[in-house]
């Protein structure tokens, strides 16, 4: 079963410890009785200006690693499996000898297992490693000896030796060969076609000499934005990993409480809300929107719950810059919710109702 489906559950399970908390106000001090044990786990926070600009400034999503940017892609070196087409000039011999009717690879030379290739009177060459320019050197230079003056132009017809790999949420996954125009990872990206719908585009992983960068492609309509500078060299590969794990759910007063597909870290609370047809106007409270986040990590972390007013003109502001992320539990209380214990007897019911219906589409899914 899908590990993040049992999230509400855990919402459930977290806060209904509270519930024998009586008389606690949802207000924007501790959410339960200072000195019990729920207090040191469970977190009220406003969502203030300031609480937006300091997760802004620390939002490390788009930084690059250094090492990533000071790549440069040089001169293609030849390996083995390229097909290399040696054109002499005035020599069409040498140029075509299987005849110029026949299709241009039929006159290709293919460099062998072992990085050698053969040329007439010119012999064996050592050609892996080398860059066009040094192998058309070396053939021109064995050549003059019995072809006076000879014009050479080398040019290769398939790449092969050198590739980068592809897999995940990519329309078109495998291989992708190097050619000696220099490929970036928007590049490589663009030619695997994105799945939008599937792909987790926060998480793309690039695996490059035993190490693993995550890369936000959500970055790259950001300001300042570099990834754009980052090229690919042979053995790369990149995995776009799917976004079936990531999911926010809304719950409570919301005209669908459904769970929603966390598409990349550009997600705010505005768009959540929007998604699912914003709140019920007849029984929703503007003031009583919450975030709860962390309770995947109950063990290790405190439970934050992040407060909006949404009934102040400015806070919608402040919901569009506030981002979600994955697990996070959006919940809008009705109008009457003044009170902790029964916010959470609210909050229980829905979010064991959703559990309960994923874990069954779960258990059909599994069963096929």
């Amino acid at each position: 079963m899908n590990r993040a489906l049992p999230l509400a559950m855990l919402v459930g399970l977290t806060l209904q410890g509270c519930i024998f908390s009586p008389g606690q106000h949802m207000d924007t001090g501790n959410l339960v009785r200072e000195g019990s044990p729920e207090s040191s786990r469970i977190e009220l926070v406003p969502i203030t200006p300031k609480l937006v600009a300091i997760d802004a400034a620390s939002n490390h999503s788009n930084v690059i690693a250094p090492e990533l940017l000071n790549y440069q892609y040089g001169e293609y070196r030849i390996g083995a499996g390229d097909l290399i087409y040696i054109t002499v000039w005035d020599h069409p011999e040498l140029t075509a000898p299987s005849g110029p009717q026949q299709q241009i690879e039929a006159n290709g030379r293919l460099v062998r297992p072992d990085g050698s290739l053969f040329y007439p009177y010119v012999g064996t060459i050592a050609a892996a490693g080398k860059t066009i320019e040094e192998l058309r050197s070396i053939i021109a230079s064995r050549l003059a000896k019995v072809v006076a003056e000879p014009q050479v132009d080398v040019s290769i017809l398939r790449f092969v030796s050198q590739k980068v790999v592809l897999s995940g949420a990519f329309g078109k996954t495998g291989q992708l060969p190097l050619t000696n125009t220099p490929m970036s990872l928007l590049d490589a990206v663009g030619q695997g076609s994105v799945q939008v719908g599937t792909a987790d585009i926060s998480g793309l992983v690039l695996k490059r000499d035993g190490r693993e960068y995550v890369i936000d492609l959500d970055a790259l309509n950001r300001k300042n934005s570099n990834l754009h500078n980052i090229f690919l060299k042979d053995g790369d590969q990149l995995h776009l990993p799917y976004n079936d794990q990531k999911k926010v759910y809304l719950l409570g007063e919301v005209t669908a409480a459904r769970p929603l597909i966390f598409k990349g870290t550009n997600m705010n609370l505005t768009d959540a809300l929007g998604s699912v047809g914003g709140l019920r106007q007849e029984t929703s409270s503007g003031k009583e929107v919450y975030v709860i986040r962390g309770v995947e990590n109950l063990a290790d972390e405190p439970v934050k719950v992040f407060q909006i007013d949404l009934k102040s003109p400015s806070a919608f502001a402040l919901a569009q810059h506030f981002k979600l992320k994955p697990q996070d539990v959006v919940y809008v209380g009705p109008a009457d919710v003044t009170r902790w214990n029964r916010f959470i007897s609210q909050v229980f019911p829905t979010a064991n109702l959703l559990r309960t219906g994923v874990a069954i589409q779960d258990d059909m899914g599994s069963d096929n």
